[in-house]
């Protein structure tokens, strides 16, 4: 007689598991809008090219090295200055007097045996290294920006998934409460439904504090609150072999280009300090008006000569300054025999996480699978009796574990492959076509590598670029 009372509750509980089961899985599936106005990975990743103080700092870090370049050409060129005096000159015997001159003095090196023109080389290469580090601190704003796109996706899932738990749980309690009236199961049974459901609330607030530290990392990293996050439409072709990733690597990564130029530079200043022994060939002249003020003389004249200098001994401070150069040299080639080994690390440690992700978001989708499975059998077998409600807790509690699973594997798989991409030096707005003007290294370079004096009509056009940019 019990149990035909509790027939009709039991069937009214499976069609309410079922319909609320039906809602988690859509959250599941679409827990974030991905219509026309969800907003793309692409645009996160444009914003925050656009926005990254860091990108700015290091840019303006490359235009001064580019006026480095700029002032080892203006070494070598002609220096013409002027001078003026006053004098007053007074004593016993001869009285006092007074005199004015005007003056000016050019000096030139005619030639150091290179020694000029090596350090306008290693300004140049300076400026290619710093290119190269800005390239590295791009990948990095932009790999930001992936993972605090793709946090935020998965801390809103999970807050999605929960609430449903929860609804569920709520509904399994009610359930469970109808059952004890009808004196079909214990308190037991009803206390643990109320534990299953503290716990899930719990974990619903744990969630929600999740997504709000997401949220802010994302504001961080893009430079903007996020907005409905479309899911990744492209995830990037990811290379068939280790080996074709680490040769794209070595040849393509920023940090491996910046431990070659480095070789290059500390080569140059070898060079540099071989020839400090070398003399230099100097040219100096001079024009000069004095003038007396208490008479009416005045004298002009002028000098021109030609003088050549050199070393003959420094305390060893030549010496010690080339062995320090050779060693110098020695620790980059080995440092870029480092870089090497550590960029195939990073790119075979990348490569495999792809796998994994990959091999993982596979198996927790079979997971999910095979978790509804089992929780619509127990559900099942509860209404008729046969199972308990601790057992219909527990199962359901194993299906929303498996969906948290699959959605952080989804995550990982594409955090893994950007990761990839990332280690290939490959991560750049200009590889992945974003929306943005890309940032153009060059430019400055190109107005400032003659050396533009600021009274030529390029050093005005010049100082007029920089007020521009001073105003952004």
């Amino acid at each position: 007689m019990m149990d035909q009372k509790a027939a009709p509750a039991r069937r009214g509980l499976a069609s309410k598991l079922k319909t609320l089961l039906a809602g988690a899985v859509c959250a599941a599936a679409v827990a974030l809008p991905s219509g026309a106005w969800a907003e793309s990975l692409g645009q996160a990743l444009a914003d925050a090219y656009r926005n990254s103080g860091l990108l700015e700092q290091n840019r303006l870090v490359l235009k001064a090295a580019d006026e480095d370049a700029a002032q080892a050409l203006a070494a070598l060129r002609p220096v013409l200055a002027w001078s003026t005096s006053a004098r007053h000159q007074y004593g016993d015997f001869s009285g006092s007097a007074n005199s004015a001159s005007i003056g000016l003095n050019l000096t030139h090196t005619l030639y150091d045996f290179g020694v000029g023109k090596l350090s306008v080389e290693a300004a140049k290469e300076t400026v290619l290294v710093t290119r190269q580090q800005l390239l590295s601190i791009e990948q990095q704003i932009l790999l930001r920006a992936v993972s605090s796109y793709m946090e935020v996706r998965r801390a809103l899932q999970t807050v999605q998934l929960r609430r449903a738990n929860v609804r569920l749980l709520s509904q399994e309690l009610q359930a469970a409460q109808d059952r004890f009236d009808v004196g079909e199961v214990t308190r037991t049974d009803v206390s643990q439904a109320e534990a299953a459901l503290a716990a899930a609330r719990a974990g619903l607030t744990s969630a929600e504090g999740s997504l709000i530290q997401a949220q802010l990392e994302y504001e961080a990293a893009v430079g903007r609150k996020p907005g409905d996050l479309a899911p990744p439409a492209r995830l990037g072709k990811v290379p068939a072999s280790v080996t074709e990733a680490v040769n794209i690597a070595l040849q393509n990564h920023p940090a491996m280009d910046v431990a070659r130029r480095q070789v290059t530079l500390a080569e140059l200043t070898l060079a540099q300090a071989d020839a400090v022994v070398k003399p230099s060939l100097d040219l100096t002249a001079g024009y000069q008006l004095n003038r007396d003020l208490d008479g009416d003389f005045t004298a002009k004249g002028g000098s021109i000569g030609l003088s050549m200098s050199g070393p003959i001994y420094s305390g060893g401070a030549v010496a010690s300054g080339r062995r320090q150069a050779v060693i110098r040299r020695d620790a980059q080639l080995a440092n870029l025999r480092v870089v090497s080994s550590d960029v195939q690390l990073s790119v075979g440690n990348a490569f495999s996480a792809v796998q994994i992700a990959r091999s993982a978001s596979a198996a927790s989708a079979e997971q999910v699978r095979a978790a509804e499975v089992a929780f619509d059998g127990v559900r099942e077998e509860a209404s008729l009796g046969s199972r308990t409600t601790l057992d219909v807790l527990t199962q359901e509690q194993a299906l929303l574990d498996a969906r948290v699973s699959y959605l952080s594997a989804q995550v990982d798989e594409v955090l893994a492959r950007y990761s990839l991409l990332s280690t290939m030096g490959l991560l750049t707005a200009e590889n992945l076509g974003l929306a943005v003007e890309i940032y153009d290294p060059a430019a400055y370079y190109n107005m400032v590598k003659n050396a533009p004096a600021a009274i030529s009509a390029q050093g005005r056009k010049l100082d007029s670029a920089l007020r521009a940019i001073g105003k952004e």
